[in-house]
């Protein structure tokens, strides 16, 4: 068994209206609680992150299994919206919704289509933070094949 340790520093300077940073290896953003939910909308915040690990880790594992299936295409494209509730003060993220669009050459036929299909929704299912979610946030995959 392999395991890979990711590391993320933080800071936080004062109370809840201020903000913080954060840094990994790849990445440096200041961070704090998003102005829709009566912050000072400072960087990008936790639910941005949570959207953006879900969204980069589908379209990755999307990308992945078009390749190992030897399907030529262009680009994808996705597009994730990410849901949550406040209900009396209580916070949660509901659901995450992904719409990739596959572009290709020319029109694929109505097997390659149904193969693209497939593993559009397969990638969702695969995907290592769809897995983490699992039980606590739904996650939905929509595709469309474009040429």
């Amino acid at each position: 068994m392999t395991t890979h340790i990711f590391e993320l520093k933080g800071t936080w300077t004062k109370g809840r209206n201020a903000s913080g940073h954060i840094t990994t290896d790849n990445l440096s953003t200041r961070v704090s609680i998003p102005e829709v939910m009566d912050g000072p909308e400072i960087g990008t915040n936790p639910d941005e992150m949570l959207l953006g690990a879900a969204s980069t880790c589908y379209m990755i594992t999307l990308a992945a299994m078009i390749e190992r299936s030897e399907i030529d295409i262009e680009r994808i494209e996705v597009e994730s919206k990410g849901y949550v509730e406040v209900e009396n003060d209580i916070i949660t993220y509901k659901k995450i919704e992904h719409f990739p669009i596959i572009y290709m050459q020319e029109e694929p036929d109505e097997q390659l289509h149904h193969t693209l299909n497939r593993l559009v929704q397969k990638a969702e299912e695969s995907c290592m933070v769809t897995r983490a979610l699992a039980g606590n946030v739904e996650v939905i995959a929509t595709g469309e094949v474009r040429f």
